[in-house]
């Protein structure tokens, strides 16, 4: 039975984070030396968690160890990578590890170590709601206390002048596999809960792998390292054409700068739709490292004479998919440059096919009159990461990775996190509180120069808030 809500002093915080993912975790980090910012992160997890179905062993982080939490925006901060390094005594030998990537589980225990040290971050705590009071011109911040069952312990309220949501994505499983996840003891499971059942996969007579990105490969890898040889009985498949290297030449991870970011959020949204589409291999593909040891483990596979059991097959996507008596699963194939089609019969499906922004409507839905909308129903977000609202809101609703569609493939990457939360804490104090780079990449994006991003004060009257739903 959960207590009488609790309503926090009438005092209003300056910020509240909703989420303590990695990008509200660098939002927290850099607001902590600013003493006069009273901030306060809600989580309803009980502590930090990133990604742990896929801390595959020796997996790495898809960016450079510089992009932690903080250091591309205040390198001297105490919650840096480095600095991490140091409190574990570890310095010296990840220096002469010479690392340029850390690893994925690395990764992991930085951001928790960052976690369970800063201070102002409440886990356990499920925010429900969010509205405008139009009276005290605050936002009410509606939140459950978790017991640790993830059950109701009590109710409280906080009341805020700005929020930012940081709320992460979720698996994203398609339409034909769903029956078959959402039905117990069907060995069908999405790769964010691989390693939880890795060794049901290991042991199964043949796996299917569906999905070509880089969480594909290298599941599809460490079944094949860890399956007998010529025994490997495995499917991998992928509605891309080819199994495809991700663009990590130097002038094309210029688009995971903030300039590409800013000239990206000037162009016009049919112009903004059709480049997110086009560009899925800046943030789809495979790291070219993992491409050269799938080729290389099944190339070992060949010393003795004869071919590995395992095929790789490109431009395929799932029709269907249904259950086989009792133990099999079958897939509906389809060929899309042969206009052909086919049928798989597996013993178990990794889906490797991503995620997506997790909807804020539900804990959006008091503000959804106040939201402005694009013709696709989806939130208006300007240069500075603000959700555009009707005027008569004083508050600022800042959004991180949920912007793909206004800021580019730049939004879920790690490499801006730092730049990101630099850019809504100088927007929140209203002064250069991190000094941003006027210029970051050697490419012009565009033939106009780039505009400073406007203070909040200054948008209000830049922004055109219009809701483009009527």
């Amino acid at each position: 039975m959960t207590s009488p809500p609790h309503h926090e002093s009438d005092v209003p915080r300056d910020l509240v984070g909703i989420g303590i993912g990695p990008f509200n975790l660098s939002l927290a980090a850099l607001a902590h030396p600013l003493t006069a910012l009273d901030a306060v992160f809600y989580e309803q997890r009980p502590g930090f968690d990133w990604h742990p179905g896929l801390l595959i062993e020796g997996a790495t982080v898809q960016v450079p160890f510089l992009a932690d939490l903080v250091t591309l925006a205040d390198p001297t901060s105490h919650w840096s990578f480095l600095n991490y390094l140091r409190n574990r005594d570890r310095l010296f030998p990840f220096y002469f590890a010479e690392r340029f990537h850390s690893l994925r589980a690395e990764y992991d225990a930085y951001c928790r170590w960052v976690a369970e040290n800063l201070p102002g971050l409440h886990f356990s705590h499920q925010v429900d709601a969010v509205r405008w009071d139009p009276e005290r011109e605050v936002f009410e911040v509606d939140h459950t206390r978790l017991d640790t069952e993830g059950e109701a312990e009590s109710l409280g309220r906080t009341h805020t002048r700005n929020i930012v949501f940081g709320v992460g994505t979720a698996p994203y499983v398609p339409d034909p596999l769903k029956p078959l996840v959402e039905v117990a003891g069907v060995p069908v499971v999405h790769a964010a809960d691989y390693l939880e059942h890795r060794e049901a996969f290991l042991a199964a007579g043949h796996v299917t792998v569906v999905g070509s990105g880089q969480s594909g490969a290298e599941i599809f890898l460490d079944l094949l390292r860890h399956r007998p040889p010529g025994r490997e009985r495995l499917h991998w498949l992928g509605r891309t054409e080819a199994f495809a290297p991700m663009e990590y030449s130097k002038l094309g991870l210029e688009h995971f700068t903030p300039d590409y970011s800013r000239y990206f959020h000037g162009l016009s949204e049919p112009v903004r739709d059709r480049l997110v589409a086009a560009q899925w291999q800046l943030h789809k593909g495979i790291d070219a490292e993992t491409i050269a040891a799938i080729h290389d483990e099944l190339y070992r596979r060949t010393l003795h004479g004869g071919w590995p059991d395992a095929v790789l097959t490109p431009g395929v996507r799932v029709r269907t998919a249904g259950r086989v008596a009792t133990t099999k699963i079958e897939l509906h194939l389809e060929h899309v440059q042969q206009d052909s089609r086919s049928r798989l019969t597996t013993d178990a499906v990794v889906l490797a096919t991503g995620y997506r922004e997790r909807p804020l409507d539900r804990i959006l839905a008091g503000l959804d009159p106040l939201v402005c909308r694009d013709s696709a129903g989806r939130p208006q977000v300007d240069e500075a990461f603000r959700l555009v609202l009707d005027p008569s809101v004083t508050g600022t609703v800042y959004v991180q990775n949920a912007e793909r569609h206004t800021h580019g493939v730049g939004a879920p990457d790690l490499g801006l996190a730092a730049w990101r939360s630099a850019t809504i804490l100088n927007s929140l104090t209203e002064k250069e509180t991190y000094p941003l780079p006027t210029r970051t990449a050697f490419t012009s994006f565009g033939l106009e120069p780039l505009r400073k991003v406007p203070s909040p004060r200054q948008a209000r009257i830049l922004t055109p808030l219009v809701d483009d739903r009527s």
